[in-house]
């Protein structure tokens, strides 16, 4: 399941997971340093330090999310503390970045890929105490399927399970009526939510949605709207011997929307993790003072930003258009300004450097002859003389929605609208609330948005881009065509990983023809982290967090 996050996307996979650590490592150089002058990073600092337990772990939420429910948040915040109050069936190993068990001791699938048996443990309960049972999983994947549940993001994931079947309290039986290659995966990590709590009153608007229960590492503690979010270690996680889990005592996540105030705050130690603008990263995260405290790492990040042209529009509906659209954005310009060279450019949402990527598509290059040239033959013409292009007597502007919080997002259409009104066209930047932009988005609200997906290890590209899920689901922008349709649907039920990589580099030609996105680059990630905090990793697919730790020695809070 992809999430969307705002400019800079930040990263996360749906599916944490987490590892045990012995002996001692220190600090080791970047694998991919900055680009000329641009200062490197670590990727991993005593990642094989044994955990010590106690503590806080002060974290920046630089926006608000609008609630907390495992199967109707969409954001990336929201899943951000989601992830520490809820447990899945599995969970993903972030080295191997195979599902493993979690909830569940084991699970069996029949060999026509339909059935998935799921064995629970037995020592699981809810944070209240009550034990999480079979009962508690179906009523999960009940209330997907709901209709009327907000949950279109994640229901065209289970489209294809027919039944889910309590065999006994502890066993749980899905049967499809076809085959997915991420039946497994969405399954067994999809949160389980209490039956007995969700079961009654309104589930969209519940009131738990601001007081969510769940069995994971730990509980809400409280949330101050605008000021904080507290965690608290969950003093019945089922884990906690076993896997010695969790490490803080709790996580305090600091609402902060202006980045500048963030950095302050961290700089003078009220936080202990952040990650940086690019402009931050060489210069004020680059000072004597600054990394005597900090230690500062840059990894790769599977996350892309694009800008989304709403096809439904008629300035947007013609590819001659929107091809035109990608020549007039400056890329090289904005990777080199804006992002200081600490980002590459994508072409068609895939993650660059995976097999599935089509690496043989090359990014649009900056042509504003060729996009006049193309805007002239789309019909866009200056008829009366005022500068402006116009087409069928409607003037070609745009509205592009952005969130205020979000500095870099505004610097890149900044640079955008230069070119576009040298080209005759007007952009208007409307930055707004992070709530009130993924509201406009859900409601097709919008003539172009600026946002970011995060890619994750098992691409699919069907919850964006199938039809199907243009009126009510996360293909914002109303792509609809038939060959992209099949191919997406082909690669669900291939089990050959070598078959999907063949049907989405083809897709990825139709999306590249179509242009439905601005597709623009993957930022690298650029964190700075407190150096009493160890444990940490760059993983391919991320740094989880439930891998830091602080030593005794170095503990600050708590008793």
């Amino acid at each position: 399941m992809k999430r969307l996050e705002t400019v800079p996307a930040l990263l996360a996979v749906t599916f944490l997971s987490l590892a045990l650590f012995s002996g001692c490592g220190g600090p080791k150089p970047a694998s991919e340093a900055g680009d000329g002058a641009v200062p490197s990073g670590l990727t991993e600092y005593m990642p094989e330090a044994a955990p010590e337990q106690g503590d806080w772990l002060l974290l920046r939420l630089p926006t608000e999310m609008p609630h907390l429910n495992p199967l109707t948040s969409t954001d990336y915040y929201s899943g951000k503390v989601l992830d520490y109050i809820f447990d899945g069936m599995l969970i993903r190993n972030p080295v191997t970045l195979e599902m493993e068990p979690w909830v569940a001791e084991s699970y069996e699938v029949s060999e026509d890929h339909l059935v998935y048996t799921f064995h629970l443990r037995k020592d699981v309960v809810f944070s209240d105490g009550a034990p999480l049972t079979a009962q508690d999983v179906k009523f999960t994947f009940d209330r997907l399927k709901d209709p009327a549940v907000d949950a279109p993001h994640l229901r065209n994931y289970i489209a294809d399970i027919t039944s889910v079947e309590v065999v006994d309290d502890y066993t749980v039986r899905f049967t499809c009526d076809k085959p997915y290659y991420l039946h497994a995966v969405v399954i067994g990590g999809m949160y389980i939510i209490p039956k007995h709590i969700y079961g009654v009153g309104d589930f969209n608007n519940h009131p738990n949605n601001r007081a969510p229960v769940g069995s994971g590492l730990y509980v809400l503690e409280s949330w101050a709207t605008g000021r904080e979010v507290v965690l608290s270690r969950n003093t019945r996680f089922w884990g906690a011997a076993e896997k010695g889990l969790p490490h803080f005592d709790k996580i305090k996540f600091i609402a902060i929307t202006d980045d500048n105030a963030a950095f302050q705050v961290l700089a003078r130690g009220d936080m202990d993790a952040m990650r940086l603008l690019p402009e931050d990263w060489v210069r004020r995260a680059n000072t004597p003072k600054f990394t005597e405290r900090f230690n500062r790492f840059t990894t790769g990040r599977p996350a892309f930003n694009y800008i989304g042209w709403n096809t439904r529009k008629p300035q947007f509906s013609d590819r001659e258009t929107r091809r035109a659209l990608a020549m007039l954005m400056n890329r090289n310009q904005i990777i080199t300004e804006i992002y200081q060279g600490l980002a590459m450019p994508v072409v068609a949402g895939f993650m660059p450097g995976t097999p599935e990527n089509n690496g043989s598509l090359v990014p649009i290059s900056f042509d504003p002859a060729g996009a006049a040239a193309l805007l002239g033959q789309a019909g866009w013409l200056d008829s009366n003389g005022d500068g402006t292009l116009d087409r069928d007597g409607t003037e070609f502007r745009f509205d592009a929605f952005i969130t205020n919080q979000n500095p870099v997002a505004e610097k890149i259409l900044t640079l955008y609208k230069e070119e576009l009104a040298r080209a005759g066209i007007e952009l208007v930047i409307r930055p707004m609330e992070w709530a009130s932009l993924l509201d406009r988005v859900d409601k097709r609200d919008f003539d172009v948005i600026l946002m970011a997906w995060m890619m994750t290890p098992d691409p699919d590209p069907y919850q964006i881009w199938h039809s199907s899920q243009a009126e009510k689901g996360s293909n914002y922008v109303g792509f609809v065509n038939e060959e992209a349709d099949r191919l997406v649907e082909a690669a669900r039920v291939s089990f050959d990983r070598n078959e999907r990589i063949r049907l989405y580099h083809r897709f990825q030609e139709i999306l590249y023809g179509e242009q439905p996105y601005l597709f623009m680059m993957a930022p690298k990630e650029l964190m700075a982290v407190d150096k009493r905090i160890q444990g940490i990793r760059g993983h391919l697919f991320g740094m989880e967090e439930r891998e830091w730790f602080a030593p005794r020695a170095l503990q600050r809070y708590g008793g």
